[in-house]
C-alpha cells in the first residue's frame, strides 16, 4: 500500500493536470456559452425551426456535460485530499487506504480529459463521417472491410455514441466494398480522426482452400459532419443525381423501390452514394450532407498542401499505411506511427480502441509541435 506521502505526491500531480485542463478548456467561457444557450432554448418559437432548435439543445447539452464533468473531477481530487488529511491526523490505515482507492479511480479519468484537452482543433468537437473502403487484396479485404466496420461500431457502442449508417455496398463473396456511417457524440471526429489511413491485415486466408497466408488492405476516411454555418454551396448545376434500387448482401433487395441515391459532383468527380434511409428524399439529403463533408475536406487538403508547399517539406504528410493487424504467425495489432501496440487483436477487432486513439490524439500533437 502506498505510504500518506506518495499520495500527497500523486494527488499533487493530478491536481496540477486538473488545473492545465480547466486552464484550456475555459470553464468560465464554457459557463458564459451555457446561459447563452440557455436563453436561445427558452426562447418562443424555438422549435419552429427543429434543425436549429437540434442544433443549440445539442450545443447545450454538450456543453453542461462537459463543465459537470470537470467539476465532479475537481470535487472528487478535492475530497481525497481531505480525506487523505483527515487519516494522517488520525492515523487512520483504513482512511489512507480509502484514499488511495479514490485517487486510483480517479486517475483514468483525469487522462481521459487530458486527452480531450489536446483535441482543439477547427472540427474536432463535431460528430464524426466515417467510410471505409476495401482495398487491395480481393474477397480477403471485402471481409476484412467488414471486419473494420463492426470494430468502430462497437467502439461506438461501448461509449454509448450513436451511430447513423448512411450506406453500405456488398462485395459479391463476402464482405464490404464500403461502408459509411456517422458516429454522433462530443468530439467524434476529432477522436476517430487519426483512425484514417490504410489499415493492414495479415492472416491465413478462410478464402483460400490452400490455407495460405494472405496480406490484405483497407482504407479508413474520416471527416468532420457539416453544419449549417459552414457554407458549402453545392450548385444544382454541379452535380447528377441517380437513383437505383437498395440492395443487401449478395444483390438481395431489401427495397422494392428505387429509393437509393447516387450523386456525382461533377467539377470533382467525387461521388457519394446512400440507400439506407426510407425514402429518395431522406436518401437525397444524406448524400449531399456527405458530399458537402467531403468538399470541405477537399479544401482543407488544398489550403495545407499550399501551406507544406510555402514551407518547402514537399507535400509529404502522415497518414497512409497506419495500423497493422497481424493473426499469423504471431498476434499482435501495432500501430505504424505510435508504435503503440497489443498482443490481443481480438479484443481490437471487438471495439477495444481507446489506447490506439489516445497514443494517436498525443502523437499527432507531439508531431503539430515539432512543426
Amino acid at each position: 500500500m502506498a505510504t500518506p506521502e506518495e499520495l500527497r505526491e500523486a494527488l499533487g500531480q493530478l491536481a496540477q493536470t486538473m488545473a492545465s485542463i480547466e486552464a484550456v478548456i475555459d470553464l468560465p467561457g464554457q459557463r458564459e456559452a451555457i446561459a447563452v444557450l440557455e436563453s436561445q432554448a427558452a426562447a418562443p418559437g424555438l422549435w419552429d425551426d427543429q434543425e436549429h432548435a437540434q442544433a443549440v439543445t445539442s450545443k447545450l447539452s454538450r456543453l453542461q456535460a462537459e463543465v459537470d464533468r470537470v467539476a465532479s473531477l475537481r470535487q472528487r481530487l478535492d475530497d481525497v485530499g481531505v480525506l487523505l488529511d483527515l487519516a494522517v491526523e488520525e492515523d487512520d490505515p483504513e482512511a489512507v487506504a480509502e484514499a488511495g482507492q479514490g485517487l486510483a479511480a480517479a486517475r483514468p479519468e483525469v487522462e481521459a480529459l487530458e486527452i480531450r484537452t489536446l483535441l482543439s482543433g477547427d472540427y474536432d468537437d463535431r460528430d464524426a463521417l466515417v467510410t471505409i473502403r476495401s482495398e487491395a487484396g480481393g474477397v480477403d479485404a471485402a471481409d476484412f472491410a467488414e471486419m473494420l466496420f463492426r470494430m468502430y461500431l462497437r467502439w461506438a457502442d461501448r461509449h454509448g455514441y450513436a451511430v447513423d449508417v448512411m450506406d453500405t455496398s456488398y462485395a459479391e463473396e463476402a464482405g464490404l466494398k464500403s461502408a459509411t456511417f456517422t458516429v454522433k457524440a462530443p468530439f467524434a471526429y476529432g477522436s476517430l480522426s487519426v483512425e484514417q489511413g490504410t489499415h493492414r491485415l495479415v492472416r491465413i486466408s478462410p478464402f483460400d482452400n490452400q490455407g495460405r497466408r494472405q496480406t490484405s488492405f483497407a482504407g479508413v476516411e474520416v471527416l468532420p459532419v457539416t453544419e449549417e454555418a459552414d457554407h458549402i454551396d453545392v450548385p444544382e448545376a454541379d452535380i447528377r443525381v441517380d437513383v437505383f434500387r437498395s440492395s443487401g448482401p449478395g444483390g438481395q433487395s431489401v427495397n422494392t423501390t428505387d429509393s437509393a441515391v447516387r450523386i456525382t459532383h461533377l467539377p470533382t468527380g467525387i461521388v457519394v452514394t446512400c440507400q439506407n434511409e426510407k425514402s429518395q428524399l431522406q436518401n437525397k439529403a444524406a448524400a449531399l450532407r456527405v458530399l458537402q463533408a467531403r468538399l470541405m475536406e477537399r479544401a482543407r487538403q488544398e489550403k495545407e498542401a499550399e501551406l507544406r508547399q510555402l514551407k518547402g517539406d514537399g507535400g509529404n504528410s502522415w497518414g497512409s499505411q497506419m495500423r497493422s493487424y497481424v493473426l499469423h504467425p504471431y498476434q499482435m495489432v501495432k500501430d505504424l506511427r505510435t508504435d503503440y501496440e497489443v498482443g490481443n487483436p481480438a479484443a481490437v477487432f471487438d471495439g477495444d480502441l481507446d489506447g490506439f486513439i489516445d497514443a494517436g490524439i498525443r502523437w499527432r500533437r507531439q508531431q503539430s509541435n515539432a512543426a
